[in-house]
């Protein structure tokens, strides 16, 4: 009997769908008290990499109704992941010269870890920064982070990483995921806390003070839509910005340009307009991404394991929706007790990593098993490609 099961999607109650084969006891029932908010319409999705968040489930979509819930969205605006195919396959790629070298180019690159940002602009991010200053109207950005323009192409740390892959035909793909940063997550912050000063001040009982709400044709509503779209657009802009340097740190190691046979960006953090059911709603997906019939998307294993390049199946009950990545097992403190860096590197094998115990809770198995996910999203996506890492980057 396979290890793999496919899992068929599990009617909680009339508000809660659910799509995981693995679900832990205390992420079932917070996604419970997530579904019982009065103005969930038509019905919360559980995605199989789901996992307990705060305030709301990580791997959930969550339709609204007039309301948007800040925390529901997360606190890393436009998180997601981007990809591109190059002309390389691996034999003429591994041939190129040490991993090591180009991993290290890599890392001189792009600024990793938190905190950390550019000491200057490329042409590039300048173009990318401008094209945000233009687009921040009302509201503006350095009240929030002074150091955001430097930001824009930075990787940030935790499960954010930079891979070069091959696949199934072993093509070389160049892989990243990271978000908004610095200046995504205190806009988030700021109007998590609005939200929940509000709640009090309007004396509306809430089972979680993290799903704090705000209603829409209000002042605070429109401020931070206003402030979530353009936190949206930065992270999207800075996988560009990142991707454009990791392409040119893959051209000189090659010695020969890269030549981009396709590029998928998507976000897995992020709400926007959509209708679903007849009913015009804010669609939260905080952990998926859009899985409309026809749309490419990306969903990455953990450190170690496969990630898939997908096309949605436009599946109704999930909202258009699938799972964006494995979905943690263990928290980091529980992995950093569970496995070592002995257990780190063998888990890695011949992947080129910087070998550091700060990765220690990255370990694969503090992951879902990403074949179980996939099994778990069949009636989801369709799996165009199985991408498996060589190189591997992330900061501390």
């Amino acid at each position: 009997m396979s290890a793999v099961q496919n899992s068929r999607v599990e009617q909680i109650s009339k508000r809660l769908m659910n799509w995981a084969s693995i679900l832990e006891p205390k992420t079932r029932a917070q996604a419970e008290m997530t579904a019982s908010m009065p103005f969930i319409f038509p019905h919360l999705a559980l995605m199989p990499d789901a996992h307990l968040g705060k305030g709301s489930t990580v791997g959930s979509v969550i339709p609204t109704l007039r309301a948007i819930i800040p925390a529901a969205v997360g606190v890393d605006i436009g998180c997601g992941m981007i990809a591109v195919r190059t002309q390389f396959t691996r034999p003429d790629f591994v041939a190129s010269g040490s991993l090591a070298q180009l991993r290290r180019a890599i890392e001189h690159a792009i600024p990793l870890s938190a905190g950390n940002h550019n000491r200057e602009l490329t042409p590039t991010a300048k173009a990318r920064v401008d094209q945000l200053a233009e687009h921040a109207v009302t509201f503006d950005p350095d009240a929030y982070a002074r150091h955001w323009r430097l930001q824009l192409g930075s990787l940030g740390s935790g499960n954010h990483f930079i891979e070069v892959t091959v696949d199934e035909l072993d093509r070389v793909w160049l892989f990243l995921h990271s978000g908004s940063r610095g200046v995504g997550n205190r806009i988030a912050q700021h109007h998590i806390a609005i939200a929940r000063i509000l709640c009090e001040k309007w004396w509306i009982p809430l089972p979680d003070k993290d799903l704090a709400y705000l209603v829409e044709d209000t002042p605070e509503f429109d401020a931070y839509i206003t402030e979530l779209r353009w936190a949206q657009e930065f992270a999207l802009l800075n996988r560009e910005e990142m991707m454009d340097r990791v392409i040119d740190c893959v051209s000189t190691w090659t010695g020969t340009p890269v030549v981009e046979a396709e590029r998928t960006n998507c976000h897995h953090n992020f709400t926007q307009r959509e209708t679903h059911f007849g009913e015009a709603v804010w669609l939260s997906r905080k952990g998926a991404i859009e899985a409309t019939e026809g749309k490419p998307g990306l969903i990455p294993g953990s450190m170690g394991t496969a990630s898939y390049v997908v096309v949605g199946k436009g599946n109704r009950l999930s909202l258009n929706s699938s799972p964006h990545g494995a979905g943690r097992n263990y928290s980091r403190s529980m992995a950093r007790k569970l496995f070592t860096q002995d257990d780190l590197r063998a888990a890695m094998g011949t992947i080129e990593y910087r070998d550091t115990a700060a990765f220690v809770d990255e370990h694969p198995s503090a992951y879902k098993p990403i074949d179980q996910v996939m099994a778990d999203a069949a009636d989801l996506v369709e799996i165009r490609h199985t991408l498996r890492q060589i190189v591997n980057v992330k900061g501390d």
